[in-house]
């Protein structure tokens, strides 16, 4: 756990918060700045900052626990679909440095537009970018 980090404090009870559920890795909570009725987010316990610093089991069972949830929300809340987000630095967005996933209720017409501008590429870039990574990969 960081001393400062608000969503260590929040993840392991220092600080009181909606849990929606709670085991010994992770609190899910409802947002206090929702999206849309229900927005929760996922907090593991331990502090990491982002999904570069998480591990493999905790981001396995990090997404269980996403489809868990998404499927809870569908049956009490009759949501029409659903959005899963998670940001990962200041440029895409973070900003609260303790990995966590947004999990979004979505319902016809409420407004929210959670989306990016496609953009074009040729297949050979797409096959050298695929080669970068694939590199890249452990």
């Amino acid at each position: 756990m960081e001393k400062d980090c608000i969503f260590c404090k929040i993840a392991n009870g220092e600080i009181p918060a909606s849990t929606v559920y709670e085991d010994d890795m992770f609190r899910v909570i409802l947002d206090m700045s929702p999206a849309t009725k229900g927005h929760a987010l996922i907090l593991p316990k331990k502090h990491m900052a982002d999904i570069f610093e998480m591990d493999s089991e905790t981001a396995e069972k990090a997404f269980v626990l996403a489809a868990k949830v998404a499927k809870g929300m569908k049956a009490a809340l009759n949501c029409d679909g659903l959005n899963i987000v998670q940001n990962n630095g200041e440029v895409a967005g973070q900003t609260v440095f303790h990995f966590h996933m947004h999990i979004i209720p979505r319902y016809e017409g409420d407004g929210q537009n959670i989306n990016w501008v496609p953009g074009t590429s040729e297949a050979e870039e797409r096959e050298r970018v695929a080669q970068q990574i694939r590199s890249g990969l452990n």
